[in-house]
């Protein structure tokens, strides 16, 4: 319990940190949360929900489950966490399923070209809703493997904005996990009774080859000089132009 609380106070600093320096949270914001059922997204509604407690500003907060479609995904643990912990939730079901069955390639890995459609319908939703934000449950390894894939594989330099405004001119997404590590996300799920689940999705044994090598390249670089991850994390924020 004294470890849960720890690192609970750690992540919401963490948390509280990015709303702060980013504007991520603004007087009478209804903040629509999107809740995977995974470890990153739990954490982020269990955070927020207790920041609003405390927070110098008032806002709403709910959570939106967005059904993949698969057969073996299911959202009743869900739901029934949500409403014992008293987490304004709701489920939302596209046809996901169609559109990725008729627009898939058999050839590429399911999980980007999903992520696209799932990004569709929160903005679908938050403009029917009148949601003013977004947030997504994306952490700091997610910003600096983001980062090191658009280097390697697009010739880009770019990553996670912790706070974005969509091109559609309406939608504003923020990332308040910026600051926080998986591994401190992985702890917290562990001492948690977080219902954690999977997408349930029939082609998750096949790996976004990408991603898997360079978060394996970082984590080997970490083991051997810790510090490595911060260091990259710290970089999106330092950017020498002149130097470009």
């Amino acid at each position: 319990m004294k470890e849960l609380k720890k690192l609970e106070h750690y992540i919401a600093r963490r948390v509280g940190r990015a709303i702060h320096e980013y504007g991520m949270i603004e007087e009478n914001d209804r903040v629509l949360v999107a809740l995977s059922g995974g470890k990153d997204s739990w954490a982020l509604l269990h955070v927020l929900h207790h920041l609003r407690k405390k927070a110098p500003v008032p806002f709403e907060l709910t959570a939106i489950t967005v059904h993949p479609g698969f057969d073996q995904f299911s959202t009743h643990r869900i739901e029934d966490f949500c409403r014992e912990a008293g987490y304004a939730h709701f489920v939302e079901r596209p046809n996901m399923r169609e559109i990725l069955e008729d627009l898939y390639n058999p050839e590429d890995v399911y999980c980007p070209f999903c992520a696209r459609l799932r990004r569709g319908v929160l903005y679908t939703v938050a403009r029917r809703e009148g949601f003013t934000k977004i947030a997504l449950g994306h952490h700091a390894d997610d910003l600096i493997e983001t980062l090191l894939m658009a280097e390697f594989f697009t010739g880009e330099i770019k990553s996670m904005p912790p706070l974005l405004k969509a091109d559609d001119g309406v939608n504003v997404v923020i990332r308040p996990l910026c600051y926080v590590f998986e591994r401190e996300l992985t702890r917290f799920a562990e001492l948690t009774d977080f219902p954690i689940l999977d997408c349930a999705c029939p082609m998750s044994g096949r790996l976004d080859l990408q991603r898997h090598r360079v978060k394996r390249l970082l984590n080997d670089l970490e083991a051997e000089h810790p510090g490595i991850k911060a260091n990259l994390l710290s970089c999106l924020g330092r950017v020498r132009t002149k130097h470009l």
